[in-house]
């Protein structure tokens, strides 16, 4: 295992709907569906803010995980990040209705002095400006790991693009691929992205699995079907939660390895949608896990 794995990202609750129900105050935010994915598989320090209203029975949840809060600062002039969207129209892109940043519009991550050892780092979306601020802040990574979104896109492309130069693996969905490439068809936009800096691309492709490029090499896998879909929130950071985290604990960022990263990411994704917000990520065990992985294998290979 490696010298284990620092994820910088948001911290929020969420009021989701979906044709299933309504979700209120659930425990949400890039870093928290990271770092939860992440756990099963390496240790995780999680950097991250909230406000005065966050309960301390979350945070002795992530630490039970085993996920070390010491990077997660607490501001007792507001609130924490909360986040409202429906998926009534469409299960694969959630409509934002509500963006309350509260304390995380100051977020100014400060990392603790044991976690700028880290040898695996994962940006998650968050200002471009804040994921190089990071990358000041962390002594000698063995590798670093960035997702973004369309927003940073279009109104930070000159500094993504600066931090694109500082990174390893880049993870994305197929829109941002697009948005951010110019081009429509997703295997030209990932070798267009590889030649802004990054050797390794991911591009999540919701229900329809992922493309990964690396080097010159290419791997699709399929999804992992299920039936019923029921909360897509965090779906993205948790596949990336179980690629990062697979990577940390097998030290070993091989194209043969990054291909099996994909299918863990994959499986704690699709685990994630079959619940409201966290619910199922905080009841899974290893052997449903790697059961999950080796149905998907089936799948792939004739």
């Amino acid at each position: 295992m490696s010298n284990n794995l620092v994820v910088v990202g948001s911290v929020a609750f969420d009021h989701v709907e979906t044709p299933v129900g309504i979700r209120e105050e659930s425990l949400g935010g890039s870093a928290v569906y990271f770092s939860y994915s992440a756990g099963y598989f390496t240790k995780v320090k999680l950097v991250g803010v909230i406000g005065d209203d966050f309960p301390q029975h979350h945070i002795e949840q992530l630490k039970k995980h085993g996920i070390d809060t010491k990077g997660l600062v607490r501001k007792t002039n507001g609130k924490t990040f909360r986040w409202r969207g429906s998926y009534l129209g469409n299960l694969n892109e959630a409509k934002t209705l509500e963006t309350h940043l509260n304390v995380f519009e100051t977020f100014d991550p400060d990392l603790p002095e044991d976690f700028r050892t880290a040898e695996f780092v994962f940006l998650a979306n968050i200002d471009p400006e804040l994921q190089l601020k990071v990358l000041e802040q962390v002594r000698s990574p063995k590798y670093i790991v960035c997702d973004t979104m369309n927003l940073w896109i279009d109104i930070k492309r000159n500094v993504l693009l600066k931090l694109l130069k500082k990174i390893d693996l880049i993870i994305l969905n197929d829109a941002e691929a697009k948005q951010l490439t110019g081009e429509l068809n997703l295997i030209k936009a990932a070798r267009s992205i590889q030649k802004l800096g990054p050797k390794t691309v991911v591009v999540k492709k919701g229900e329809h699995g992922a493309l990964l490029v690396n080097e010159n090499n290419l791997f699709v896998t399929p999804a992992f079907p299920i039936e019923k879909v029921v909360d897509p929130t965090g779906a993205g950071d948790t596949f990336a939660g179980g690629m990062v985290g697979y990577l940390s604990k097998t030290n070993d960022t091989s194209f043969k390895n990054l291909k099996k990263a994909v299918l863990y990411g994959t499986v704690m994704a699709s685990f994630n949608v079959e619940n409201f917000s966290m619910d199922n990520l905080f009841n899974l065990s290893q052997e449903k896990i790697e059961n999950r992985v080796k149905e998907l294998l089936e799948n792939i290979s004739l």
